[in-house]
């Protein structure tokens, strides 16, 4: 079988254990039934996730000219703090930051190999954190728009890392005492005064489950370096697909690439 496209991240349903989908130009494959078997991943070229210019890609899937210019690429996707659509201020289109910032946002611990912070939309969950490779998460606090949630975030993240360390997510090693209630109790000192009303106790820790047991070695590649790469599929975490011998591709970072993948 062979199939060709416009790459976006995978997309996920929440099952025992969370199945895959790559998609490919709206084609979906469920990557869990490759398990197990030999593929090859060929680099065509590359299309713009907003404008579909052929161009080479610049960051985050987008040509250079949309990553300056698109809102779906704007600061505050990495930075909610520097939200600006509450206030009727618009960074580069007001009515699309109203859609993304201006809706209920969760600020959440999870554990992808360090306790971390994150923030996302409410109907981003459990989608968020399985992107992530969230082996537990939590939410700690639900708040009416992004820019709530990213000061919360920027509080907190004084005393966790925000960001995940992919290795160690690889490794998938964890405490069988880890207690992410136990933080959530702790970190409630931290909240900022005029955001201490959004904190909350109500909700409960989540396991994911992936199709993955982690290899001995971790060697991540991107298909610019090896734009033709033969392997057999032997799990899936986060966004990275784990081919037998230690070999990772995130599939995220390749959003907006022109692949084939073959069945061999």
């Amino acid at each position: 079988m062979k199939f060709q496209g416009q790459v976006l991240k995978m997309s996920t349903i929440n099952d025992t254990p969370i199945q895959y989908y790559m998609n490919f130009s709206n084609d979906l494959i469920n990557m869990n039934q490759l398990i197990g078997k030999k593929l090859k991943l060929t680099l065509i070229g590359y299309q713009c996730v907003n404008c579909g210019n052929d161009e080479r890609l610049y960051r985050m899937g987008f040509c250079k000219n949309c990553f300056f210019e698109s809102p779906y690429a704007s600061d505050t996707i990495i930075r909610p703090e520097l939200s600006t659509a509450h206030l009727g201020i618009a960074e580069r289109d007001l009515q699309v930051e109203q859609e993304i910032q201006l809706v209920p946002h969760v600020v959440y611990l999870a554990y992808t190999g360090d306790v971390k912070v994150g923030v996302t939309r409410f109907n981003q969950l459990p989608t968020r954190w399985i992107d992530q490779g969230a082996t537990f998460a939590l939410p700690i606090a639900k708040t009416t728009n992004r820019y709530e949630a990213g000061m919360i975030e920027v509080a907190l993240k004084e005393h966790l890392p925000d960001k995940t360390n992919y290795k160690k997510m690889l490794q998938d090693d964890f405490e069988d005492d880890l207690d992410l209630a136990d933080f959530r109790n702790k970190i409630e000192q931290y909240f900022p005064e005029e955001f201490k009303n959004f904190y909350s106790m109500e909700g409960e820790v989540s396991r994911l489950d992936y199709p993955y047991e982690a290899p001995a070695n971790i060697n991540v590649f991107t298909l610019d370096k090896n734009p033709e790469f033969e392997g057999t599929l032997a799990g899936i975490k986060g966004q990275y697909l784990y081919f037998e011998g230690g070999n990772f591709i995130n599939m995220r970072s390749h959003e907006g690439y022109v692949v084939e993948l073959e069945t061999l």
